[in-house]
């Protein structure tokens, strides 16, 4: 009994595929990581399989990786997702479709699709997202600021605009006349010549004198709520920030040995990564006081005039009142970074109650983005451009080697040699944003004092 050997060739690794890894670990260096927690570099590796149609030159940046964005990346067939955050973060024992993001891996790799997540290491470097941070406070042009009084720049013109992240939730919204239909069009409190409507501080209701005697059993108006819908941070158009004159500095250095081996990846005449410009965090220290209202005014242009975005002060204080000379800025979670930085305010994705009660009472301020929204802007804003560049130019340098390599034109599977001929021969390269990426977070607003639901007492 004679044995038949296969004839299934081993699967192979897409020339693509190693040229976007290729491209990252340049841009940011793997060893730039925090290691002692984070978890980097090509996750999942999809094998380049003779069966099935190959993927395109394509790349989709996420910062979350979620069901929506896998399946983006599916429908639109890319080959690569680059997924800033990690979606394996810990060991794995099974795979399986009761856990959605094991499911999503094994929808990615059903359909050719690879992940390499840099996480951190896009933290560390200079040009990233600690200094993109950096530069939506102080701009990147050089030019001064221009003088203006400081009460030109309270949050209150910004905030009030109308934004396309606000959506009304409230059926009082579809309230209409008798013979009128309900608009299906979103609608907010600031849009449609209805300023007048919004309260000037969207979290606090107006206080009204108390009625003496009990309440009485009435059926309270329904709320009018907006919600700030969870979208990709891009600036406005119409602000364009010159800079202000500043320092700006690393709050941790990068360890030498990081250095080290991150300038050997960046093969470049100089050194790229020095303990002045790569590690976690940035201080911002401006050569003269700048307005609290300013810096909000910069940042919520900067992320497209969102409904609202957290911020904490002194008590005691106003937002008016406050001049900040210094900044501590930090992508994520900030706050292992900027502990005992004694900066004027802090800026970052999120602090916890407490660090950001340490803030304050020391005399400090706090802007919080949500976590993710303070990096998601920097793929549409650097990486998005950085990336495509790079791996314009390696993809390049793939497709001349391989033209060169016997191997390719030698392979036992003419099925396979067809495809690998056909990616080769395809020299285009694309880098995409999710349009499905988001933080989960909104903001819901109350805009009327009664809130539906609550009586008191009776029927």
């Amino acid at each position: 009994m004679s044995t038949s050997t296969s004839t299934s060739p081993a699967p192979h690794v897409s020339p693509f595929t190693t040229a976007v890894v290729s491209s990252m670990r340049r841009l940011y260096p793997e060893a730039l990581a925090d290691k002692s927690f984070d978890n980097t570099g090509l996750l999942v590796e999809a094998p380049f399989i003779s069966s099935r149609p190959r993927n395109r030159n394509s790349v989709l940046l996420t910062v979350d990786l979620t069901r929506a964005v896998a399946q983006e990346a599916i429908e639109n067939n890319h080959s690569v997702v680059v997924a800033y955050h990690p979606i394996i973060f810990r060991g794995l024992k099974s795979i399986t479709a009761d856990d959605t993001q094991q499911w999503s891996i094994a929808l990615l790799l059903a359909h050719g699709i690879s992940v390499y997540s840099p996480h951190t290491a896009v933290d560390t470097v200079p040009d990233g997202m600690a200094d993109w941070l950096c530069d939506i406070v102080t701009g990147k042009v050089d030019e001064s600021e221009p003088e203006s009084e400081p009460e030109t720049h309270t949050t209150a013109a910004p905030l009030s605009s109308p934004s396309d992240t606000e959506v009304t939730t409230s059926e009082s919204a579809l309230d209409t006349e008798p013979d009128s239909k309900p608009s299906t069009k979103p609608t907010s409190p600031s849009a449609g010549g209805h300023e007048q409507d919004a309260l000037p501080d969207p979290f606090v209701s107006p206080t009204t004198p108390k009625a003496k005697g009990p309440p009485r059993a009435t059926r309270p108006a329904p709320a009018h709520r907006t919600y700030s819908k969870p979208t990709y941070p891009r600036p406005t158009s119409s602000f364009h920030a010159a800079v202000l004159a500043h320092s700006r500095s690393v709050i941790t250095p990068s360890p030498s040995a990081a250095l080290a081996a991150a300038n050997q990846v960046a093969a470049s005449d100089s050194l790229t990564h020095t303990a002045s410009n790569t590690g976690a965090g940035r201080l911002i220290e401006f050569f003269e006081p700048q307005p609290l209202t300013l810096l909000i005014t910069r940042i919520a242009h900067a992320i497209g005039l969102p409904k609202g975005f957290a911020v904490a002060i002194p008590q005691g204080r106003s937002i008016e009142d406050m001049h900040i000379s210094s900044v501590a800025t930090c992508p994520g979670s900030g706050g292992g970074v900027v502990r005992g930085c004694r900066a004027d305010l802090v800026f970052t994705g999120e602090l916890s109650h407490h660090e950001a009660l340490a803030v304050t009472e020391r005399g400090g301020c706090v802007i919080t983005l949500f976590h993710s929204n303070s990096e998601r802007g920097y793929l549409w804003s650097v990486m998005r451009e950085k990336l495509e560049t790079e791996l314009a130019e390696e993809w390049a340098r793939v497709r001349r080697r391989s033209r060169d390599e016997e191997g390719v034109k030698s392979r036992s599977s003419l099925s396979v040699s067809a495809q690998l001929k056909e990616m080769l021969e395809d020299e285009s390269v694309q880098v995409v944003v999710s349009e499905r990426d988001r933080d989960p977070y909104g903001i819901v607003v109350l805009e009327e004092t009664a809130v539906e639901g609550i009586r008191f007492g009776g029927d």
